[in-house]
C-alpha cells in the first residue's frame, strides 16, 4: 500500500518504519523541518529506531517531508501528532486539528484514514469527521490507539497488540489488514468510542495505581521500612496483584496525560472520575512533598548545594516530556536551593547543561537516573531516592 504517516516522533516513526519494512511505500510527514532533514540523512533522532532501520528503507520504501502532498496518492493516512495538556491542564487538540486540515486540503476519495494519536470518546465521530469531511470526498475512518512503550526491550509496535475500530465495518476491515500485515495481533471493537476508552483506561490505570503507592511509600518512610521490599514482597502473589512503583510524579506522553482526557469527558456527560482527579493531586503534589524532606534532611534550603540525577521522564530515554523533574527543581529553587542536575542522556534541557557527578553537594536527589549513571561519583553525598529504597 502507499501510505502517508503524519507526525514523526515517538509514535510515528517507528510506525512508519515498521510498514515499509513490511513492504509498504511510506511517506512519513513532519513539519518540523530539521527533524525532516535529520531523518532524510538517515539518522534517528529516537534510541529505540536505530540508524540502520532508517537507512535501510530510506529512499525504497520510506522518505519523509514536511509537506502533506503524498496524502494524494496515499492508500491510507496515519496521523499520530501529538494531543498534551494546555497550561490548565485540559485537552490540547490544536496540533490534531492542524494536520487534520492539511489532510483535508489533499484527501481523495477512497482513503482510508486512521487516528493513533490519544482522543476523548466522541472525538474521532466528532471533531475529527467534521474537519475531514471539508474535502467533499468519500473517505473511510478509523482509529487505532498508539501503544508505544520507550525504552522497553520487549514490547514494539510489532509486537504489542493493537487496537482497531472504524467509523464503518469496512474502515475497520481495512483498517485490521494493514496493521496485519506488520503486527502480530490485532483485536478490534465494535465502536471508536469503546477503543478510545479503552485506551484512556489503560494509562488511568496506572495513573491511580502509581498515585497510590507513592502514597504507600510515604507510609513506609513513616515506618522506615522500604517500600520497594514490601512491593517485591506482595508480588510474590500469583494473581491478583500488579506492583508499580513510587517516584517523584509521573511524567512522558501517556500516563499524565491520557486520564485528564477521560476525566474531561467524565465531566461533560455529568459522570465525574473522582478516582482520577484525586490522583492527579497526588501525583502533582510530589515534588512539594521531596522538597519538604530535602528541608528535612539538610534544614534550610538556602544556599545548599543539590543535584538532581535523572530528568527525562523515564530511565534509559532522553524524552522530557512532563517530566517531574520540572516542578521539583522550580520548587527547591524558589526555597533558596542552589540546584543542578545531571542526565547523560539529555544534555541540554531549558538552556542549560548537564552538570557532572561528582561529590560536592550538600544533597542528590534521585529522579530517574539512567542505567549506568555511576552513582559512585557521588562520593560520600546525602541521596534522596524519590523511587524508594535506601
Amino acid at each position: 500500500m502507499k501510505v502517508s504517516v503524519v507526525g514523526q516522533g515517538y509514535v510515528g516513526l517507528p510506525l512508519a518504519i515498521a510498514a515499509a519494512n513490511a513492504g509498504h511505500v511510506v511517506v512519513g510527514i513532519d513539519t518540523n523541518p530539521d527533524l525532516v532533514a535529520y531523518l532524510d540523512s538517515g539518522r534517528s533522532p529516537i534510541r529505540d529506531v536505530a540508524d540502520t532501520f532508517i537507512s535501510s528503507v530510506l529512499g525504497s520504501f520510506y522518505s519523509v517531508s514536511t509537506g502533506y502532498e503524498s496524502i494524494g496518492s496515499s492508500d491510507v493516512v496515519v496521523i499520530c501528532v501529538p494531543t498534551p495538556l494546555d497550561s490548565s491542564h485540559e485537552p490540547d487538540l490544536s496540533a490534531l486539528t492542524s494536520a487534520l486540515g492539511s489532510v483535508a486540503s489533499q484527501l481523495v476519495a477512497g482513503t482510508l484514514v486512521i487516528i493513533e494519536s490519544t482522543v476523548a470518546p466522541g472525538t474521532t465521530r466528532g471533531l475529527v469527521a467534521d474537519i475531514l469531511n471539508r474535502a467533499g470526498v468519500g473517505y473511510e475512518l478509523a482509529y487505532s490507539p498508539e501503544r508505544i512503550d520507550p525504552a522497553n526491550k520487549t514490547w514494539n509496535v510489532t509486537n504489542t497488540p493493537k487496537l482497531v475500530a472504524g467509523i464503518t465495518d469496512s474502515a475497520r476491515d481495512r483498517a485490521l489488514a494493514f496493521y496485519s500485515s506488520f503486527v502480530s495481533s490485532v483485536s478490534f471493537g465494535s465502536s471508536v468510542e469503546v477503543i478510545e476508552t479503552a485506551k484512556l483506561l489503560e494509562n488511568s490505570f496506572r495513573l491511580v495505581n502509581i498515585s497510590f503507592i507513592n502514597e504507600v511509600a510515604g507510609f513506609c518512610s513513616k515506618l522506615g521500612i522500604d517500600v520497594r521490599e514490601v512491593i517485591d514482597a506482595a508480588a510474590t502473589k500469583p494473581y491478583g496483584f500488579m506492583p508499580f512503583y513510587p517516584g517523584a510524579g509521573v511524567g512522558g506522553h501517556c500516563i499524565p496525560v491520557d486520564p485528564s482526557y477521560l476525566a474531561a469527558a467524565a465531566r461533560t456527560v455529568g459522570a465525574p472520575m473522582r478516582f482520577i482527579d484525586l490522583a492527579n493531586d497526588v501525583n502533582l503534589s510530589m515534588p512539594s512533598y521531596f522538597v519538604g524532606v530535602a528541608s528535612g534532611m539538610l534544614g534550610s534550603l538556602v544556599g545548599r548545594k543539590i543535584l538532581v540525577v535523572g530528568i527525562a521522564y523515564k530511565p534509559d530515554v532522553a524524552d522530557v516530556r512532563e517530566t517531574p523533574a520540572a516542578g521539583l527543581i522550580s520548587l527547591l529553587r524558589k526555597a533558596g536551593a542552589l540546584v543542578s542536575w545531571h542526565d547523560e542522556l539529555v544534555g541540554t534541557w531549558n538552556g542549560e547543561l548537564t552538570s557532572p557527578l561528582s561529590a560536592g553537594y550538600d544533597l542528590a536527589i534521585l529522579v530517574n537516573p539512567h542505567t549506568g549513571t555511576d552513582l559512585g561519583l557521588l562520593g560520600d553525598t546525602q541521596l534522596l531516592n524519590t523511587r524508594g529504597g535506601y
